[in-house]
């Protein structure tokens, strides 16, 4: 039996996961920013009128109602972290453990076909828009065609993200996000609304600490500078979906992005240099113009007889020129830094980001399976009441459990992990099952060390005849 046999036996529950209506089969809209074409976009504008309001507010923090609008659902440990703990908690006798670990095998097993077919078919839909294909050129799609293709492949990620416990960022905490500039970012851009289509923000982990060091931007003091805060809301993991009116649909992923970051991540953007820069600047210039007038021009006033005006003239054309270079060294320096800082909070991209979060859901997939089995296992028998209440049970006391295995306010969704729980198929036994073909195991590769190329002239003879 061949490996492609195996994968194809589909009627007998071999290596194939069936996933409820609820969670992968719905087709439902859920992008609303995808505008037609006439016209302005709606939702964009929508977000421009949001802005405003905050920017009439005094200070803002956080969005409005941050704690309704975001709520954490990823599961903060991995699936070797979780499997150790519930190990250590709720199966700890050596048939337990045993028994644990044999089911998630089984899980890793059931879903990996799956997650497999899940991914082809978005690298399949994705295909004709990869500005990123190695392969062959295809013809060129309309933007019509390109923007109808671009919302089959949005719709399509919505379910894989939610799987990967991903949480929408809502309009709200866009135009927050836009909008407020946190005093340890020095580093601040600017973004014309009317330049884009449409832009959607996932975010996962939620943190609030100290930044890492290597993905903070502007976090030197200056002299007149405030001392930045030492804590700040961020994520561990950003999906960004945007798409301009000149170019193509972005997919990016990023790592450790503060809430007030956001911005940084957009396609098209202009670095610009805040108030407090600006005054210093300006400062700095007058001080040494004013030094510089009247120690030199005083003396170039009287010494060759030039007129008040000519020198006024020139000295004006001289501190343009001197102030505009300075600010132009400012701006490449923040530049410099931004891209510095993207460089190392930049993940995946494009199609590599439908692989990575293809992993990730399958990851999630495996924890909320494993979850629910061992703590299913604590219901005494004929405990075990409608699959509402057992789904409300579920939730409450896992969250509870992780609330005091992490610190993490986790919302844990019962009753998804209670329909991967059921899908398994139960006649498939445990991994692996008999007669699945094995592959021979990867040869190991030796580097050797490279030779030295052979000497032209022999250890006491006499060197080669030129071939001249």
């Amino acid at each position: 039996m061949t490996v492609e046999r195996w994968l194809r036996l589909q009627g007998k529950g071999l290596a194939m996961l069936h996933v409820t209506r609820g969670v992968w089969g719905s087709r439902v809209r859920v992008w609303p920013l995808l505008p037609t074409l006439p016209g302005p976009p709606r939702a964009l504008s929508s977000l421009a009128t949001k802005m405003g309001e905050y920017r009439k507010m005094w200070n803002p923090t956080e969005p409005r109602d941050w704690a309704q609008q975001y709520r954490e659902r990823f599961i903060p440990f991995s699936k070797e972290q979780l499997l150790r703990l519930l190990i250590q908690e709720f199966h700890s006798s050596p048939a337990e453990k045993a028994a644990l670990e044999d089911f998630a095998a089984h899980v890793d097993f059931c879903t990996l076909f799956h997650y497999h077919h899940t991914l082809a078919r978005l690298q399949a839909l994705y295909d004709p828009i990869n500005p990123d294909r190695e392969t062959l050129d295809q013809p060129s799609l309309t933007d019509p065609q390109r923007l109808s293709n671009e919302q089959e492949v949005l719709q399509a990620l919505e379910p894989l993200l939610a799987q990967a416990n991903f949480s929408p960022l809502s309009e709200d905490t866009l135009a927050y996000a836009l909008v407020v500039h946190h005093p340890q970012d020095e580093v601040q851009v600017t973004i014309n609304l009317d330049q884009y289509i449409y832009m959607q923000f996932w975010a996962l982990g939620q943190r609030v600490g100290q930044m890492p060091r290597k993905s903070s931007v502007g976090s030197k003091r200056g002299f007149f500078s405030r001392s930045p805060p030492t804590e700040r809301r961020y994520f561990k993991r950003v999906v960004l979906a945007a798409r301009t009116k000149r170019g193509h649909l972005v997919l990016k992923s990023f790592k450790d992005t503060p809430l007030e970051g956001l911005e940084q991540l957009l396609p098209e953007l202009k670095v610009r240099t805040s108030a407090m820069q600006r005054a210093l600047l300006n400062l700095t210039l007058f001080v040494s113009g004013m030094a510089l007038f009247v120690n030199v021009g005083m003396v170039v006033l009287t010494d060759l007889k030039m007129t008040t005006s000519l020198l006024l003239l020139l000295f004006a054309i001289f501190m343009g020129l001197r102030a505009s270079k300075m600010f132009g060294q400012r701006r490449s320096m923040q530049a410099l830094e931004l891209a510095h800082m993207l460089y190392y909070r930049s993940t995946s991209n494009n199609s590599e980001l439908l692989s990575a979060l293809a992993l990730r859901a399958q990851d999630e997939h495996a924890k909320e399976a494993l979850l629910a089995h061992s703590f299913l296992a604590r219901l005494p028998r004929g405990a075990h009441g409608p699959s509402k209440e057992t789904s409300q049970w579920l939730q409450s006391e896992v969250e509870n459990w992780l609330l005091a295995q992490s610190g993490c306010a986790v919302a844990f969704n019962g009753t998804r992990a209670l329909a991967h729980l059921q899908a398994l198929t139960p006649s498939i036994g445990m991994f692996p099952p008999p007669g699945l073909p094995k592959l021979d195991p990867l040869p190991t590769v030796i580097s050797e060390a490279p030779q030295p190329a052979p000497s032209s002239e022999k250890p006491g003879g006499k060197p080669p005849p030129s071939l001249a």
